[in-house]
């Protein structure tokens, strides 16, 4: 299989594995990837499970003929890669073998010997030429072991991501990409977003057309697609709006309730409730939907003074992936001292930004009038922005104006063919009889257009559970170049204009009535038309944004620059007047010399 014109795929299906890893079911099996480059010199990118040995060499055979390769290019030394460095060495006694120098360390390890006449040692910034094809090295420490590294092809634009956007499944098998993968990196990398994160931040600065895995098809198309849902799952952010329902229950009245509240989540307008018995499902599966959706209630009974096993164990594999930024409740069952709740909170106690609901459920044995009670009241409290944002929704709530405050906003408009937002953070009501909010926008922006022209606007206050990714969306692209909401399909109010479903505490659709010419910016005096809050969540103000929410450069260790508004570090002696951030497009003269 072609890859590119001189990039070959040499990997292998296996259909025989059960389990990966040992303990993740793999229905579809498993695929090995291995890449050959062409060119005057000839690299084999990673070797396969060992028991495909002769399948692999065979491809190697196949596909370069009277040729032989000069270089082994290893990644990462998990065995599923790297079992067949000593075969490979055998059957090409002169072919160097290029890694980190944690790896060689690793090579040691499993096979007695570091290889030490064939080594190529490489690591962040080391380049490989090959000919026409000239390789970049780039560090990728615990994505997931300490000795990776991944590897971008210049000419081709291609970026070899060691287990980095791969998923469970063999190649010959079609099923949703998302699914798979997800499960895969929640289960696998999952620990180790912080260094995804990172490893994120430097493939920002390369022109990626394809991405080869070693699991899973290589991505050729809509590559912003999946580089943003791991962007997503590495800063463990929510993926979609939902509540997952995590339970066990031994007589069946844990699991009635849990039934029973499902049933009401739905009819108050939840747009997913997914709903797992721990003793029966596939544990990976829910460790997934628990990052996946928003918002997570926990389900057990009291068990010998703790908690029943399977949930011991499913919040233990929560806490040991850094579960956070979620919405928990609970539901307690005992008969005599119910504990299970105070238990499922203590061990969420290291968890980062979790925020608990007031209303919780103590069951006595089975639901009564009281527990039934509660369980309405916990309905409502999760339901609370969904209903919002439903037909139900109070559309005159003037509280909603409570949300203003020095604060960050996200306006949105239409210019008659796509839906616009940007940032604001000058925002004020100046009368209350009739409410008039005044709006102050940079006359270079698309919006200040296209409200011009069209004299109406939404206006989303920011909760602080906003994620850096709505201001990268929001405030680093023009709207006139980029369709802001190309991938989401958000809710409209109704004056047609679209309002955020996540990440708000409320908004309020605005018509203009007044416009004063402030030079660079424009004032927009509005009257409300709606308004409605969503949640009770505290308004994201700029000061918590600059100390919680932008991420902080990392700049240590290196010489060059630091662009301000996003923090992308360019390394160089001086910077270009015409460089332009690739992360959030500013210019030049928005980044300060690292000291």
């Amino acid at each position: 299989m072609f890859i590119t014109n001189d990039i070959k795929y040499i990997g292998v299906n296996d259909h025989k594995i059960d389990l990966f890893e040992g303990q993740y079911i793999v229905p579809n099996g498993m695929s090995y990837n291995s890449y050959i480059i062409m060119d005057e010199k000839i690299a084999v990118m990673d070797t396969v499970d060992i028991s495909f040995t002769h399948e692999w060499l065979d491809n190697i055979q196949h596909t370069l003929g009277d040729k032989k390769p000069d270089y082994l290019i290893v990644q990462h030394m998990e065995p599923d890669h790297s079992a067949n460095i000593y075969n490979f060495v055998k059957t090409y006694p002169d072919a160097k073998i290029v890694s980190s120098a944690k790896a060689f360390v690793m090579m040691k390890n499993f096979f007695g010997t570091d290889f030490p006449e064939r080594q190529v040692v490489v690591g962040e910034g080391s380049t490989l030429s090959l000919g026409k094809h000239t390789l970049a090295f780039v560090g990728a420490p615990m994505v997931h072991w300490p000795e990776v590294i991944v590897t971008y092809d210049s000419t081709d634009k291609v970026l070899f991501s060691a287990d980095g956007f791969g998923k469970f499944g063999a190649l010959d098998v079609e099923e949703d990409w998302a699914c798979e993968a997800r499960r895969y990196y929640i289960g696998i990398v999952g620990k180790y977003g912080a260094q995804v994160q990172s490893l994120l931040k430097k493939a920002a600065g390369l022109d990626i057309q394809v991405i080869c895995p070693l699991h899973g098809p290589v991505l050729t198309e809509n590559l912003g697609y999946y580089i943003d849902l791991y962007n997503t799952w590495s800063s463990y952010q929510p993926e979609e709006e939902g509540i997952m329902i995590a339970y066990t229950s031994v007589y069946g009245n844990t699991k009635k309730a849990v039934m029973l509240l499902a049933d009401k989540l739905r009819e108050k307008g939840c747009p997913k409730v997914v709903v797992n018995d721990l003793a029966r499902c596939d544990m990976a599966e829910a460790v997934e939907d628990a990052f996946r959706y928003s918002k997570l209630v926990l389900a057990t009974t009291t068990y010998n003074a703790e908690i029943f096993p399977f949930m011991r164990e499913f919040i233990n594999h929560l806490v040991e992936r850094n579960y956070s930024n979620r919405t928990v409740s609970f539901i307690e069952n005992g008969s005599w001292a119910p504990l299970a709740a105070k238990v499922m909170k203590g061990m969420l106690e290291t968890s980062k930004n979790i925020t608990y609901t007031d209303n919780n459920v103590k069951i006595l044995s089975a639901l009564n009038d009281e527990s039934s009670a509660q369980l309405e009241a916990l309905s409502d409290e999760l339901c609370k922005e969904y209903i919002a944002q439903s037909d139900k929704a109070d559309k005159n709530d003037l509280t909603a104006l409570f949300k203003i405050g020095y604060g960050l906003y996200v306006v949105t408009s239409n210019d008659g063919k796509k839906d616009n937002g940007i940032i604001v953070n000058t925002v004020s009501q100046v009368t209350n009889t009739p409410n008039r909010i005044a709006v102050t926008i940079n006359k270079e922006s698309y919006s200040h257009h296209v409200i011009k022209q069209t004299g109406k606007m939404n206006l989303n206050c920011l909760s602080v559970e906003a994620p850096f990714k709505v201001f990268e969306t929001f405030g680093f692209k023009s709207g006139r170049n980029v369709n802001k909401f190309e991938n989401c399909t958000p809710n409209r109010s109704d004056n047609s204009l679209v309002y955020l479903p996540r990440y708000i505490n409320a908004f309020i659709s605005l018509k203009v009535e007044d416009y004063v010419d402030l030079d660079t910016h424009g004032m927009f005096i509005c009257t409300v038309t709606e308004s409605r809050v969503l949640s009770d969540k505290e308004t994201m103000s700029y000061t918590y944004y600059q100390e919680n929410v932008k991420p902080k450069p990392e700049t240590e260790g290196k010489k060059g620059y630091v662009c301000k508004i996003c923090g992308y570090v360019y390394e160089g002696e001086s910077l270009p007047e015409d460089f332009a951030c690739p992360l959030c497009k500013h210019g030049a003269a928005d980044f300060e010399k690292i000291v």
